[in-house]
């Protein structure tokens, strides 16, 4: 019953490769249309977070990806929304080429391209924690 009344946990992954990160732009149909996230999704109840990562990125981009590390959580929330708490993951491409199935673009970035996009409201502390790890020595 608590994970009713507590904060929506939810699971993004930041997708390396070369250097570049892969962002998906929601669709128009989506709340928050048209905005850039990292991709992911709710954590069902009793579920592990990186094993809802592992599934929601499949569902969402067709890929299987391998989660190398957890970043810090971000709590949001949206007005008139429940609180959230997102949870991210570096991570990287095992298998497949990722397709926007639930998006409406997919765009790999460059780290320093980031600020540049037009992101939902809970992704932007984790693209700015993004940097901050870059940038340090």
């Amino acid at each position: 019953m608590s994970e009713q009344t507590g904060p929506l946990r939810v699971t993004c992954a930041l997708i390396e490769d070369g250097g570049r990160v892969l962002c998906a732009r929601r669709s128009a149909s989506m709340a928050h249309p048209l905005k850039w996230e990292f991709p992911g999704g709710k954590v069902e109840p009793g579920e592990d977070e990186a094993a809802c990562l592992v599934r929601e990125i499949l569902e969402e981009l067709a890929v299987q990806v391998e989660v190398l590390e957890r970043l810090p959580d971000s709590p949001h929330t949206y007005p008139g929304g429940r609180p959230l708490v997102l949870i991210p993951f570096l991570c990287r491409i095992a298998a497949g080429i990722p397709e926007p199935l639930q998006h409406d673009q997919l765009r790999w970035a460059a780290p320093e391209e980031l600020p540049s996009l037009d992101w939902a409201e809970a992704d932007v502390p984790i693209w700015r924690e993004y940097l901050a790890r870059k940038v340090r020595p």
